[in-house]
């Protein structure tokens, strides 16, 4: 649902950020059923490697597509904007394969669980998503009052940018690190 609000938006040019906060709106529920799909399983005594592979890609769609949309649809899309966006996305993908591949070596606690997050969860790109809905408020966004925070760099050169950008190419980065380890709750 996110996704298509984000295209509602770029197709409707009007005044109105109803579809773009509907977008951001829709990406916290990927967070919940990402929650409740592990504990009915849990609950259930029931797990699959088909169930893992499709948690995971719920989890890219929801925390790696969805936000990378709304960035489009705010105004990240010179071509160097969508290869950023598409490197977060991408970046996003082989954490998540990397953590099907690597949960079974990693050390586990008493209960079973990994004891650790190697790079960051793509679920923290919610910090991302509520930086976005915080620059639609404030009018930060294409054709807002204030225009793209920070603006556009390289303008006129071919390589033309918006420096927000990096915060997707940062956390891209920090979800791929191997040396970041983030404890389990």
């Amino acid at each position: 649902m996110s996704i298509l609000s984000s295209m509602r938006y770029c197709l409707d040019r009007s005044e109105s950020y109803g579809n773009v906060y509907a977008a951001l709106a829709f990406i916290p529920f990927g967070l919940f059923f990402d929650f409740m799909d592990g504990k009915v399983a849990r609950w259930r005594g029931k797990s699959s490697l088909m169930g893992q592979e499709l948690d995971s890609l719920a989890d890219l769609i929801s925390f790696g597509v969805a936000p990378a949309a709304c960035a489009f649809a705010l105004g990240l899309r010179t071509p160097l904007d969508t290869f950023f966006l598409s490197f977060f996305v991408l970046c996003g993908l082989t954490r998540l394969a990397r953590f099907n591949v690597t949960v079974s070596s990693l050390p586990k606690d008493n209960s079973g669980k990994s004891k650790y997050f190697e790079g960051t969860p793509i679920p923290t790109s919610l910090g991302i998503v509520s930086c976005m809905a915080w620059c639609v408020r404030r009018g930060l966004v294409e054709g807002g009052s204030q225009g793209v925070i920070g603006g556009t760099w390289a303008t006129g050169l071919g390589m033309e940018f918006h420096p927000i950008v990096g915060v997707f190419v940062a956390h891209g980065c920090a979800m791929v690190s191997k040396s970041i380890h983030i404890p389990k709750p």
